[in-house]
C-alpha cells in the first residue's frame, strides 16, 4: 500500500467514525425557560387541574424538604414540619405548600368528572390510602383511611366511562379494583395477566400501560405483551402478538407509552393505535445493581390494535432512552422528553441523562417521524415529571435518584426546579398563523354527539383546509407514564369558514359516548397548519 493509499483510508476511517458518532439528525427547535429555581419538593408526581394549578408531590419520608407547611403546621405525630406536596399556579408563577398525611411514595391518581383529584396508594402507611384534592386557595388534601381493598404501590388508575377509576395492580397485587365502590362488598378481582408478565425479582411488569379502548375494554400493556381486557367480567377479550425482541418496557425497566391520536369520523374511530417506546433490556436492572449500565433500548413498538390480526410495526428512536416520558401534544405530535441512556428505573441505577427531546409524527412515513428537539441543561432521570399546560407549553419537574434529598457530592442531584418546554409551534415566527378561541367561552360543558360551532381569529393567511380540533385529557404523570392520557381529533366535516376579516368558525361534533371520552374535563385547541390555539377547558357530559 503506497503513503498515498494509507493516507487515504486513513481518511476514510476517521469520516466513517465521525458520521458513525454524529448525531442521527439536527436539533429541530423547541426551548427552555427556568420556572423557579426552586418548588421546596422533588416533582414525583404530577398532575394540571382545570383551575391551571398542577399538584406536584415526592414522599414523606424523604426527609426535611425545602418549603415548609403553613402556619406553624407539622404532620401527626412527625418532627417533619416541611411539605411534601405543592400546588403550582401556572398563572402567578407562584408555589403553596399543601399537607400530605400518610406517605405517597410511587402512588398513582386520576382526575375525577368533578375536577378533584383522587389518588390512591402509596408506600408502609399510605398503601391502602385514598387521598383526594379539590383545588381552592384554601384547600388541602382529605385523606380516607383503608380506601382500598388492596395494597396499592406503583398501580396504574384510568377513569372509565361510568366516572369511577380502576386501580390496577402494585408490587404483588395481581388484582384490579375501583374507587368509589359500589358498596362495602365490592372485592378486587383476580387478573393472572399480572402474575403472566411478572419477572422473579425484577418484576419488569410495574405501573402498567393502561388506555380505554373505545368499545369499553380496556388495552393493558406489561412487561413485553398486551392484552384487551373487559373488566366488568373478568375477561380477556384478546391477546396481542409479544412485541418483538422481548424487551421489558415497563418499571423498573421503564419505558412509556401513548394511545395515538384517535379521530373522529361519523361518530366512529376507524385506527386506533399504541406506541411504546424505551425501556431497558433483560438482565439491565441486575447488572444496573452490580455497577453494570447497560444501554438503554432504542425501540419503539407502534400496534394498531383495532386490526382484525394486529401486528407490531418497529421503529428506531434517534436517541435511546429510559424513563422518558411520552406526552401527546395538541397538534397530534408525541413528545419523548426526559430519562436517561443506560441503567434502570430505581436509586442510583440510571446514568447519561438524554437532555434532547424528541417529537414524534405519527402521520409522518416511517423514517421521518422523529426529530431530535434543543436540549435542555438539567438532567431528568429518576423520579422526574412532565405534563401538557393549557398554553400548549410541557411543565417539567422532578428527578431524584436518591432514598432522601441529596443535593452535593452526587452524579445527579436532587431537582427541585420546575422548567417548561416550548414546542416550535410557540416560536414567535408563528404567531400569525396561530389561532385563538373566541367562543366558547372556557368552562363551558358539551354533551355527547352535539355539534358545537367553536369561533377563532388567526392574523395572518389561513389555510381552511388545514384546520383541526383536537380534545385532550389531562393526564396523572408519574414514573414515565402518564395515566388516563388522550386526544381525540374531533369530526369537523369540512365545515372551517371565514366570517370576517381574522375571524373563522369551524363546527364539530362531540364524541359519541364516555367510551371515547368519560365525563369530565378537557383541555380544546384549534390547530391550523400544526399550530395549536392556546386551549380553552371544556367539560363533556
Amino acid at each position: 500500500m503506497t503513503f498515498s493509499t494509507t493516507l487515504l483510508y486513513h481518511h476514510l476511517l476517521i469520516l466513517v467514525i465521525l458520521l458513525l458518532h454524529a448525531p442521527p439528525c439536527p436539533a429541530a427547535g423547541g426551548s427552555w425557560s427556568v420556572l423557579l429555581p426552586s418548588i421546596g419538593i422533588s416533582a414525583m408526581h404530577m398532575q394540571l387541574l382545570p383551575n391551571d394549578r398542577v399538584v406536584m408531590y415526592d414522599r414523606t419520608d424523604f426527609g426535611i424538604s425545602n418549603i415548609s407547611l403553613p402556619n406553624g403546621k407539622c404532620r401527626p405525630n412527625s418532627t417533619d414540619c416541611s411539605a411534601h406536596s405543592v400546588e403550582y399556579d401556572v398563572g402567578s408563577n407562584t408555589i403553596r405548600p399543601l399537607m400530605v398525611l400518610t406517605n405517597v411514595w410511587c402512588s398513582s391518581g386520576t382526575l375525577m368528572r368533578d375536577g378533584s383529584l383522587v389518588q390512591t396508594g402509596g408506600w408502609a402507611d399510605g398503601y391502602r390510602r385514598v387521598r383526594t384534592y379539590k383545588s381552592c386557595d384554601t384547600c388541602d388534601w382529605a385523606e380516607i383511611p383503608d380506601g382500598l381493598n388492596q395494597q396499592r404501590w406503583y398501580a396504574t388508575n384510568h377513569l372509565l366511562p361510568d366516572g369511577r377509576q380502576i386501580i390496577i395492580g402494585g408490587r404483588q397485587a395481581f388484582n384490579y379494583e375501583f374507587y368509589p365502590k359500589m358498596s362495602a362488598a365490592e372485592n378486587s378481582p383476580s387478573f393472572p395477566f399480572l402474575v403472566q408478565t411478572n419477572d422473579a425479582n425484577v418484576e419488569n411488569n410495574l405501573y402498567p400501560f393502561v388506555f380505554l379502548y373505545p368499545d369499553g375494554n380496556l388495552f393493558v400493556f406489561a412487561n413485553n405483551r398486551a392484552i384487551l381486557f373487559n373488566y366488568a367480567k373478568n375477561q380477556v377479550v384478546k391477546t396481542y402478538p409479544t412485541m418483538p425482541g422481548g424487551q421489558p418496557r415497563n418499571y423498573p425497566s421503564t419505558g412509556s407509552a401513548v394511545l395515538l391520536p384517535m379521530r373522529l369520523n361519523k361518530g366512529n374511530v376507524n385506527v386506533i393505535e399504541v406506541l411504546v417506546c424505551g425501556g431497558a433490556p433483560k438482565g439491565a436492572f441486575v447488572n444496573a445493581n452490580n455497577g453494570r449500565f447497560d444501554g438503554a433500548l432504542d425501540t419503539c413498538g407502534r400496534i394498531k390494535i383495532s386490526d382484525v390480526n394486529p401486528q407490531w410495526v418497529m421503529e428506531t428512536m434517534p436517541l435511546a432512552r429510559v424513563m422518558g416520558d411520552m406526552l401527546l401534544l395538541p397538534n397530534g405530535h408525541v413528545l419523548i422528553i426526559n430519562g436517561a441512556s443506560a441503567g434502570v428505573a430505581g436509586w442510583e441505577l440510571g446514568r447519561n441523562p438524554v437532555l434532547s427531546p424528541v417529537t414524534y409524527r405519527p402521520d409522518n412515513q416511517m423514517g421521518s417521524r422523529f426529530e431530535v428537539q434543543n436540549p435542555s441543561t438539567k438532567p431528568r432521570v429518576y423520579h422526574s415529571t412532565a405534563g401538557l399546560l393549557r398554553d400548549g407549553r410541557v411543565l417539567i419537574g422532578g428527578s431524584n435518584p436518591h432514598d432522601k434529598y441529596v443535593f452535593t457530592n452526587t452524579l445527579y442531584p436532587t431537582e427541585l426546579s420546575l422548567e417548561a418546554f416550548s414546542p416550535s409551534y410557540l416560536d414567535a415566527s408563528s404567531s400569525t398563523l396561530r389561532p385563538t378561541i373566541i367562543s366558547p367561552k372556557t368552562k363551558t360543558t358539551i354533551r355527547y354527539g352535539k355539534r358545537v360551532a367553536i369561533r377563532f381569529m388567526i392574523s395572518g393567511p389561513v389555510d381552511l383546509n388545514s384546520v383541526s380540533v383536537t380534545m385532550v385529557s389531562p393526564s396523572f404523570n408519574t414514573h414515565s407514564f402518564s395515566m388516563n392520557q388522550r386526544l381525540l381529533v374531533l369530526d369537523s366535516g369540512n365545515s372551517t369558514k371565514a366570517l370576517g376579516k381574522s375571524n373563522y368558525q369551524v363546527v364539530v361534533t362531540a364524541p359519541p359516548s364516555g367510551n371515547f371520552a368519560p365525563t369530565g374535563n378537557y383541555l380544546l385547541y384549534v390547530v391550523h397548519k400544526e399550530i395549536p390555539s392556546p386551549g380553552i377547558w371544556i367539560r363533556i357530559q
